[in-house]
């Protein structure tokens, strides 16, 4: 592939024991997808979940580029506050970059909001959706429609997708180079405040590191540095093998899909018909609105 060598291994490892996907099953899902996943991959560091024997045999995260990697891999160079000197940041910006990662057993692919080059200053900004353990999808839908009209009433576009779990994702795009993280987080968590005294019933901020309980909680710390979330389109190492996907507006107002229709094994088809339904993440550049105590 474009010159490279990747020796595919252990190809018929199941990976999802509930479906019996194996590894093969997801490296050929990634190499589908690959048109689809890149931009949003692309420039940016990742954080890797990955699952060496499957989702049922232990998963661990990795952010940094192993030093067995081939010199075809790019790296973006990091300065950690708790450790000196550089760390060299995993990306992935074509197929096979993509594919020598999923190859190493990468199921998940987590992706930082700013791009190498300006790490300091996001270009988009993520409304995430957590319900609490007795919230129902229907509150997830409900609540990622308020965040919508919040939104439009600040002149304001977002672009929803699955987790790939029981939750929403909404991204905001930004002007790039205009915000650093923390004006960026700030901003997300006043207008969650907001959402949040205007809809009690409903909505919730989160207070340490579980989400217990009913409603569905605004996690505005998802837009830190350093942090990420999980890419359009990647694969989530969960039962069924669901996928994170982009959705319609009118999808999420109808109601009219759970989080597990989404799969390996059904996400391509729905790719094919719908085409990159996030693309207006990447091409939109937009301004934060000033927000009143009450916004």
């Amino acid at each position: 592939m474009q010159g490279r060598q990747i020796e595919l291994k252990h190809l018929a490892k199941v990976f999802w024991p509930d479906t019996g996907r194996s590894k093969g099953d997801m490296l050929r899902y990634y190499r589908t997808v690959a048109p689809l996943i890149l931009p949003y991959l692309r420039s940016r560091p990742l954080t890797l979940k990955v699952c060496p024997d499957g989702i049922a045999a232990g998963c661990y995260y990795r952010r940094k580029l192993p030093d067995y990697a081939p010199e075809w891999m790019p790296r973006a160079l990091y300065n950690p506050k708790s450790r000196s000197g550089q760390v060299p940041l995993i990306q992935a910006n074509d197929a096979a970059q993509l594919l020598w990662l999923a190859n190493q057993a990468a199921i998940e692919f987590h992706v930082w909001s700013s791009r190498s080059g300006d790490l300091a200053h996001p270009d988009w900004l993520v409304l995430d959706l957590d319900p609490g353990a007795r919230a129902t999808f229907a509150e997830v839908l409900q609540a990622a429609l308020f965040v919508a009209d919040g939104l439009t009433e600040l002149g304001l576009k977002g672009w929803p997708k699955t987790s790939g779990g029981r939750g929403l994702h909404v991204f905001v795009p930004l002007a790039r180079g205009r915000y650093n993280h923390a004006q960026a987080r700030a901003w997300v968590r006043s207008f969650s405040e907001g959402l949040v005294r205007n809809h009690a019933e409903l909505l919730r901020l989160p207070h340490g590191a579980t989400h217990e309980g009913w409603g569905v909680f605004i996690d505005y710390a998802q837009n830190g540095y350093g942090r990420n979330t999980a890419a359009p389109y990647t694969l989530r190492a969960k039962p069924g093998a669901p996928v994170s996907t982009p959705l319609r507006w009118s999808e999420v107002k109808s109601g009219g899909f759970l989080p597990h229709d989404f799969t390996l094994a059904s996400a391509p088809e729905r790719f094919v018909a719908l085409g990159d339904l996030f693309a207006g993440v990447l091409s939109s550049q937009q301004e934060l609105p000033q927000l009143s105590p009450m916004a």
